[in-house]
């Protein structure tokens, strides 16, 4: 469990022993225990937040990119790409296939 939830939970479990102390008008052994519940939920939710203190402040930074680079076909791949699709569409053609979308083809009358 991520420590803002573990803190999140711990307190409204304080809220809720401090709400039934408050009402209890029974004997004082279990407002006692009651107490003592209180004060473990409280020193449970002080070492969770020095814990998730103590993480945080150990984290770096996230590392930014030297420089951006720019994408990009150089000619020599763009003519590579070309004379590639070009074979493509002519095996297709030889098959009787239309190359984009695989289908065959059809003769008109």
């Amino acid at each position: 469990m991520k420590a803002k939830k573990a803190l999140k939970r711990l307190g409204k479990a304080e809220a809720i022993l401090s709400n039934v102390i408050d009402q209890y008008a029974g004997q004082t052994s279990v407002r006692e225990l009651l107490g003592t519940a209180k004060a473990t939920v409280a020193r449970a939710k002080a070492a969770v937040d020095s814990t998730a203190a103590s993480a945080k402040a150990g984290k770096k930074p996230p590392a930014k990119a030297d420089k951006s680079r720019r994408g990009g076909l150089t000619a020599e791949g763009r003519k590579k790409l070309s004379l590639a699709a070009k074979k493509r569409w002519a095996l297709a053609k030889r098959k009787g296939m239309n190359a984009v979308t695989g289908r065959p083809l059809r003769a008109t009358a």
